[in-house]
């Protein structure tokens, strides 16, 4: 089931996630929900803050980034099969050089700026079984999965813009949070 998408101004955006079990309620079908909802919007990310619910959870799927033929063939690859569940994140480590990648946010709709990132993390997680992983990631899969981690510390790409940028966006960002947008998914704008 597609499901709305909170709007920026919401401040379940601002909560930090709490950890979730394997008992959690109906986790496979809210799972399958923001699979479907993340399909919808055509994102490659999408954590559960980003649909109302303040949990330590997000999914990724970088398939449409395996499109870019400036990318080796390896990075396509990876790309494209790239699809994940990240329960319960941690970031152990990022490194290497900061690089700067013009990001949006589905919350934060036709919004596009230049954040910079590590390239290189290391991430430890419970994929939708209750598996444990650790994983080093680097490149557009660490960005992405960088981006929607923030989500579930209840921070947004918006966060780590200059003074200067975060003021040229202020009447994007209150027209956003006001629900004057045009947008082609469903979206839930915060309570006036």
């Amino acid at each position: 089931m597609v499901l709305p998408i909170v709007a920026y101004g919401d401040p379940v955006l601002r909560k930090i996630g709490e950890e979730i079990d394997k008992d959690y309620p109906n986790l496979s079908e809210l799972i399958q929900n923001m699979k479907d909802t993340m399909k919808n919007a055509r994102g490659v990310g999408l954590a559960a803050p980003q649909i109302g619910k303040a949990i330590r959870l997000f999914i990724v799927d970088t398939s449409p980034f395996s499109e870019d033929d400036e990318l080796s063939i390896e990075e396509q690859n990876f790309l494209k099969n790239f699809k994940k569940v990240f329960i319960n994140a941690k970031i152990i480590s990022e490194e290497g050089n900061e690089w700067a990648f013009a990001e949006g946010c589905l919350s934060i709709p036709n919004i596009n700026e230049d954040v910079f990132r590590n390239e290189r993390l290391t991430i430890e997680y419970f994929d939708e079984n209750f598996k444990k992983h650790t994983e080093n990631l680097d490149g557009l899969a660490a960005r992405v999965v960088q981006h929607e981690y923030d989500h579930i510390e209840g921070i947004l790409f918006t966060d780590k813009l200059s003074s200067l940028k975060k003021r040229l966006l202020k009447k994007k960002l209150n027209n956003i949070s006001k629900g004057n947008i045009d947008v082609d998914y469903r979206m839930r704008f915060p309570k006036k």
